[in-house]
């Protein structure tokens, strides 16, 4: 595993953070309802290797169905940066708002699809085009 320091933010920068991941290892497209509408593309780390750095304030959480996850958003662009388990375990950042990436790195990642929509997370969706 090679951990590399990242380091994110919203659109409008009023959220930012910085992690240690290991992109290479894996990331992940869900079907559930949130992933899908809001087209979300996730790296899993621990919590231990997530730090907030700016933006605590302009942060609000949307929970639904189970209530697993912490599903935080800027209050100022909407874009939702990265989600948190409700055990305070793990975080999922959003690959897409992480700095420095070129499309060209953005596209060499490897993706696992996750069937979230019905709770089969070890199942890859029939369809993950749209994803």
């Amino acid at each position: 595993m090679t951990l590399t320091t990242y380091s994110g933010r919203c659109h409008c920068g009023a959220v930012q953070f910085e992690a240690e991941a290991d992109l290479q290892a894996g990331t992940m497209r869900c079907n559930c309802s949130i992933c899908a509408k809001s087209r979300f593309w996730a790296a899993l780390v621990p919590a231990a290797r997530f730090r907030l750095l700016a933006g605590e304030d302009k942060l609000a959480d949307y929970r639904f169905g189970k209530q697993h996850v912490r599903h935080r958003f800027c209050t100022v662009c909407g874009v939702k940066p990265f989600g948190m388990t409700t055990d305070g375990q793990g975080v999922a950042l959003n690959v897409a708002c992480l700095d420095g990436l070129t499309p060209e790195q953005l596209a060499a990642l490897p993706v696992k699809y996750a069937d979230g929509a019905h709770d089969r997370w070890d199942a890859t969706p029939a369809v993950t085009s749209y994803l």
